[in-house]
C-alpha cells in the first residue's frame, strides 16, 4: 500500500476536526439545497419561521467551514464548540416554535400575516423578528412530510445533530 492510500485509509477511520467540520458544513450545504429544491422546483414556498432556520443553517455553514479552514488550537476548538453549539440550540428553538404551531388544534392558530419581506418594510429588525417568532397561520400549515415528520421536524432533527456534532468534535477531537 503507498503511503497517500495509506494516509486517506487513516484520515477515513479516524477523521479529525478539520474533516467533521468540513462534512458538518457539506450537510448544511446540502440541507440548503434541499430547502432551495422544496421552493423553485415543489413551488413550497417557505414561511417567515422557515426563512428565520434557512438562515440559522446558513451562519452554520459559514461557521463550520471556517471551523474547517482554522481548527487552531485547543481553545480555538472551545470557540467553534460554542458557536456549533449555540447556532444549534437557537435553530433547534426556532424550528421547536414551528413544530409547536404545526400542532396547534386550528382554532389556535394564529392569524395569518405579511410575508418576510412585507414585515421588513412595514416594521424595524426588532418587531419583525418577533412576529416571526410568534408565527402566522402559514407557519402552521404542513405542506410536505417525509417519515411521519414535516420540514421544520426535520430541521429541528438536524439542528439538535450539527450542534452536539459541532460541539464534540471541536472539543473531544485533536486538529
Amino acid at each position: 500500500m503507498t503511503r497517500m492510500t495509506t494516509n486517506l485509509t487513516e484520515t477515513l477511520r479516524h477523521p479529525g476536526r478539520r474533516a467533521l467540520n468540513a462534512a458538518g458544513a457539506l450537510v448544511c450545504a446540502g440541507l440548503l439545497g434541499f430547502a432551495w429544491y422544496l421552493q423553485l422546483w415543489v413551488g413550497l414556498d417557505p414561511c417567515p419561521l422557515c426563512l428565520l432556520q434557512r438562515w440559522v443553517f446558513y451562519v452554520m455553514t459559514v461557521v463550520f467551514v471556517l471551523a474547517a479552514l482554522f481548527p487552531g488550537s485547543h481553545r480555538s476548538g472551545w470557540l467553534w464548540a460554542g458557536t456549533t453549539g449555540l447556532l444549534g440550540a437557537a435553530g433547534a428553538a426556532i424550528a421547536g416554535r414551528h413544530v409547536w404551531l404545526q400542532g396547534l388544534p386550528p382554532e389556535q392558530v394564529p392569524a395569518c400575516g405579511p410575508d418576510l419581506h412585507g414585515m421588513l418594510e412595514n416594521f424595524g429588525f426588532g418587531e419583525t423578528l418577533a412576529m416571526t417568532l410568534r408565527g402566522t397561520g402559514d407557519c402552521a400549515v404542513i405542506d410536505w412530510s417525509f417519515l411521519g415528520l414535516s420540514i421544520p421536524g426535520w430541521a429541528l432533527l438536524w439542528f439538535v445533530l450539527l450542534g452536539l456534532a459541532g460541539v464534540l468534535t471541536n472539543t473531544l477531537l485533536p486538529r
